[in-house]
């Protein structure tokens, strides 16, 4: 498909809807972008794009600022049942994805990563084996910086790394990267997705378009992915890391001076030198990035010791597998931080391990109510109207040599910008702690 002669209309005013606009702009192509919200960071990025000659609509939608499109981009955030995308379907407007966008400008060689839990850590750890290989390397993607805005530092010399969401990966046409990564799929965003099943098949696609020349890899120990791929067999030739079977690169992890703690990361390290074999970078290179690698702030981060109790922030956990994993971790009793918004998912998975090695969970925000009624009679519950309030019941209740985990298994949206925004608020709740010393709780 031609976009360059298309009038466009991009839908969402965050940095993927941003920088797509800028693109397009560039390219010389007629665009103009929408977006319902009315923050301050939306009428920012509305300026920006209005200097540059762009139409914009901010603070709603409406039928008549979509008229005469001819192709529809849609920013990852953007919900399927959105007036513009529905106006788009009845019309029979080709809708694409930002990426997909951002595909059709991309020069360099491209390896796509997705997967339930895992994603950031992997793509970063890629990114950092490749500069220390020498390679021109760029990260992109679902990492927070959008491919449409990496397009114009990017040369045929570049391999571009990109985490994929499975939000991403509805709108895709002809996305096609030379290296295709699946790292686990579990339940997730089902408040998007009717099903789970639903939700597996998007993250099909990063694979739907390859061909025998590129390569497809997979994780053997989960059980979701491999029903997939009977499902939606791969064109690509497919290769498989496993942590339970053996690999050079299991010593490696092992032996590595490295803050990358937990069975999970040895899933991702496995995915990222298995990725980077494949790219011709020796085990050295490997060595030496893992070595040197810093954990993703976030992602079961210890932030402090108060009083014998180590607190660690796990934010980005926002489905229950990656709670699930941060528990599997700790070989100490723990007291629990956990709600947020819901997404429709079902907690009973986890209540075994939650009998288990949780001492007590503190419960926030909008899912507290339905969380409470799965809990019950399992473990000690208590509730608290912030996330401040949360941590000093926390520290409360545990004693030393136990530990405080921040894993909501849920989105952060119903009282915090983001998972950072909701991490850093834990930050500082926890420094506050460490100046006050043992609160005395009503």
């Amino acid at each position: 498909m031609e976009i360059r002669n298309k009038k466009i209309t991009v839908v969402g005013l965050g940095n993927s809807g941003l920088e797509a606009g800028l693109l397009l702009v560039k390219e010389g192509v007629g665009v103009s972008v929408t977006d319902s919200g009315d923050t301050e960071a939306i009428r920012e990025n509305a300026g920006r794009l209005r200097a540059k000659g762009v139409q914009v609509e901010a603070g709603c939608h409406t039928k008549e600022f979509l008229v005469g499109t001819e192709l529809l981009v849609v920013s990852p955030g953007v919900e399927p049942r959105a007036l513009p995308v529905r106006y788009a379907e009845k019309e029979n407007i080709p809708i694409i994805s930002e990426l997909e966008l951002g595909y059709r400008f991309c020069k360099g060689r491209i390896v796509a990563v997705t997967g339930t839990n895992g994603k950031s850590t992997v793509v970063s750890l890629l990114g950092e084996i490749l500069r220390k290989a020498g390679i021109p390397v760029c990260v992109a993607g679902n990492i927070g910086n959008s491919l449409s805005g990496e397009v114009r530092n990017i040369t045929k010399d570049t391999v571009v790394i990109l985490e994929v969401s499975s939000a991403q990966l509805e709108r895709v046409a002809s996305f096609r990267p030379e290296i295709s990564v699946i790292l686990n799929i579990t339940p997730d965003h089902l408040d998007r997705y009717t099903t789970f099943r639903e939700y597996r098949d998007f993250k099909a696609r990063i694979y739907e378009n390859q061909k025998g020349s590129d390569t497809l890899v997979l994780n053997a120990d989960d059980e979701n992915i491999k029903n997939l791929v009977k499902f939606k067999a791969p064109s690509a030739k497919v290769l498989y890391f496993s942590a339970r079977g053996k690999s050079n690169l299991k010593s490696l992890f092992e032996l590595g001076n490295t803050g990358l703690k937990g069975g999970h990361n040895l899933e991702n390290v496995l995915a990222a030198g298995m990725i980077a074999g494949l790219l011709g970078i020796g085990e050295s290179s490997v060595k030496r990035a893992i070595e040197s690698f810093v954990p993703l702030r976030h992602r079961f981060e210890r932030i402090a010791t108060v009083g014998g109790i180590d607190f660690i922030d796990d934010s980005k956990a926002t489905n229950i597998d990656s709670t699930y994993r941060a528990l599997s971790s700790l070989d100490r009793p723990t007291v629990l931080i956990a709600g947020g918004k819901d997404k429709n998912i079902s907690y009973e998975k986890i209540l075994p391990l939650v009998e288990k090695s949780v001492k007590k969970i503190v419960l926030i925000g909008e899912t507290r109510q339905k969380m409470r009624g799965i809990f019950k009679g399992n473990v000690a519950l208590e509730e608290k109207d912030s996330l401040e309030g949360a941590v000093r019941a926390a520290f409360k209740s545990a004693s030393s040599g136990e530990s405080v985990l921040l894993s909501p298994m849920c989105s952060s949206f119903d009282m915090f910008r983001d998972y950072k925004h909701r991490g850093e608020v834990f930050k500082k709740a926890v420094e506050r702690l460490k100046k006050r010393g043992r609160p005395t709780l009503p």
